[in-house]
């Protein structure tokens, strides 16, 4: 599967320097993300790369051993004379793209395997 170029918005806790530190430290060793930003008041990770956002999420949360949030997830398709052209077809094309997946923020949790379209449970 080839990995497309995007980039995603995670939440993860990091209470203090020494987390932020070590978040830092794991995204630079990923050598699939190319870019990153830490706002640590907002609880907010920003990173862009070629990669598939599950799989980063998925070792951010083992190596941290904390809770990650998927908020949000933009791809970004193509490079160079391409990129003026493709916001007007993905304007066109974005309602129908939309509808196939919900807008609910992806949790991953120790232990479970992420999927897209988590389980609502009921008490």
């Amino acid at each position: 599967m080839t990995e497309k170029y995007c980039c995603m918005i995670l939440r993860i806790n990091v209470d203090c320097n020494a987390c932020c530190r070590k978040l830092r430290r794991i995204i630079l060793r990923m050598k699939e993300i190319e870019t990153h930003l830490i706002e640590k008041q907002q609880r907010r990770v920003c990173v862009c790369g070629r990669f598939d956002p599950a799989e980063v999420a998925i070792k951010i949360r083992k190596k941290m051993n904390r809770r990650v949030e998927i908020l949000e997830v933009q791809d970004f398709e193509g490079g160079g004379e391409a990129e003026n052209e493709q916001p007007e077809k993905a304007e066109r094309a974005e309602p129908t793209e939309r509808t196939d997946r919900p807008r609910v923020p992806m949790v991953v949790y120790p232990g479970q395997i992420p999927s897209y379209y988590p389980t609502m449970h009921v008490a």
